[in-house]
């Protein structure tokens, strides 16, 4: 699995926070979707604006597909009167990962 990570600073007196992530829930989710190779997304804010973008691929190719074909800087244009400086990218292999069970689930303590 490979990461590519966009991090953001957004200008909180022209949009919140919230308003950020429904926009991009409704202009940028559905077509990030259709990308090959796409397997999901992490979103990290600290409350003031800054955060991180987390989308995950199957394939180096596939996240960096996306860039060479001007796909990514089209959505992050989407932004640009958002952002308080541009935003800055950078691809990872995810080498490990660990998700936490939902807080309703069975534990996952081992029992004898």
């Amino acid at each position: 699995m490979f990461a590519r990570v966009t991090a953001f600073d957004i200008d909180l007196v022209r949009i919140s926070i919230n308003e950020a992530l429904q926009r991009f829930t409704d202009l940028i989710l559905p077509a990030v979707r259709q990308q090959p190779g796409y397997e999901g997304c992490y979103i990290l804010n600290t409350g003031e604006g800054k955060g991180l973008l987390i989308s995950l691929w199957s394939t180096a190719e596939a996240a960096e597909a996306g860039v060479a074909s001007g796909y990514y800087d089209e959505q992050v244009r989407q932004f640009l009167t958002f952002y308080r400086q541009p935003p800055g990218r950078e691809h990872y292999e995810v080498i490990f990962t660990e998700t936490p069970a939902p807080a309703d689930a069975p534990s996952r303590a081992a029992t004898r």
